[in-house]
């Protein structure tokens, strides 16, 4: 059977996150560090990010140079937090491992996009 990639994007409150004491970012840590030997088979790589604070945008100008801005692409509720890529059989499979992913914050307050990669 021919596998596919797909990308798990973690879309999650970044101010919980920051507001969070070490017990609760740890528990976190622990959570994810279960979850990838769990579905170590499957996944092809994985990171955190960094906060949205530390992003710097590069976008065309419309002259032929670039504008370089500090801060995230967008001002939003919710931020990338991070991700993993995952090789399995189909979709169905990467939303049953999208699942399982643990997050942080309020229920409702995150969310797992799952994207097929070319």
């Amino acid at each position: 059977m021919a596998m596919a990639r797909y990308l798990l994007l973690i879309h999650d409150r970044e101010a919980d996150y920051e507001a969070a004491d070490d017990t609760a970012r740890r528990a976190l840590d622990v959570a994810h560090d279960a979850f990838s030997r769990e579905h170590k088979d499957v996944i092809v790589a994985s990171e955190h990010l960094k906060p949205t604070s530390t992003a710097t945008v590069v976008r065309e100008d419309g002259a032929g140079g670039h504008l370089v801005t500090d801060g995230p692409y967008a001002e939003t509720k919710e931020a990338l937090g991070g991700y993993y890529i995952i090789e399995v059989s189909d979709l169905d499979a990467a939303l049953a491992v999208a699942k399982r992913l643990p997050f942080f914050g309020r229920t409702g307050d995150a969310a797992v996009e799952v994207r097929p990669l070319f």
